[in-house]
């Protein structure tokens, strides 16, 4: 009798637990209402579908404005809100508009584009595939000396030769920084990797969609070379076998 009467207690309390206010959900109602919104709610526009990955949301700033834009960045890296000044001036020194991250990949995608472009045919040239051996005069650069593009990179370490090379390079960068910093500043209006560079006039007096044309151009050949030169650097890297023209 006494196990039933507890038992008939404990079935009405816990009926009456099903009516009383819950603190938990309370709490968490609270938390949530003091939370900031969700950057991802920034970065993305939910009324379009992105280009080539239509099951996703369009990133909010792919919006079509540079050439080469098929809204393909499933991490939404382009739309994440930061200013890259900082990166080539310390922010201390003076105050400036700034430069976003759509424009700071631009100029980095282009950059490194136009070296994979260079890097590629640099690196098979050298290893003779294209019918003859492209090399710098001297025996220090010869194929004695230098069996093959996979072995270089150490080779010209030890000889000394990539230490001016990296003098060049960063000579190069720091002139190059000085357009990105005229741009935070707003002192100057231009495309992002327009460095007013076009000795054979490709783009003179073309229309603008010419030129959008041929922009696009650079920008999916840089896209590809990227590739091809992680790809034949990977491949030469397999083994002894792999490391000469044809890579197999």
């Amino acid at each position: 009798m006494n196990s039933f009467s507890t038992a008939v207690i404990a079935m009405m309390a816990a009926s009456a637990t099903a009516f009383a206010p819950s603190s938990v959900s309370e709490s968490s109602t609270a938390l949530k209402a003091g939370m900031p919104d969700r950057m991802w709610d920034q970065m993305v526009d939910k009324t379009e579908r992105s280009a080539s990955l239509p099951w996703l949301p369009r990133a909010k700033a792919l919006d079509g404005s540079y050439v080469g834009d098929v809204g393909f960045d499933p991490f939404y890296l382009s739309s994440i809100p930061k200013n890259f000044a900082g990166f080539i001036q310390p922010p201390s020194w003076e105050e400036t508009e700034g430069i976003d991250t759509l424009y700071w990949m631009r100029e980095a995608e282009l950059k490194h584009g136009r070296v994979a472009m260079l890097a590629w045919f640099g690196w098979l040239a050298t290893d003779g595939a294209f019918g003859i051996m492209m090399r710098f005069p001297g025996s220090i650069y010869s194929v004695e000396s230098i069996p093959n593009s996979y072995n270089a990179h150490d080779i010209l370490v030890e000889q000394g030769s990539m230490a001016f090379l990296l003098l060049c390079v960063g000579l190069i960068e720091f002139c190059s920084s000085a357009a990105l910093v005229q741009v935070s500043k707003g002192e100057l209006d231009r495309e992002a990797g327009d460095f007013g560079l076009d000795p054979l006039q490709f783009l003179k007096g073309k229309s603008k969609e010419e030129s959008d044309k041929m922009k696009t151009r650079e920008v999916l050949n840089g896209r590809l070379a990227m590739l091809a030169f992680g790809a034949v650097s990977t491949q030469a890297a397999l083994g002894e076998a792999t490391q000469n023209f044809p890579y197999f």
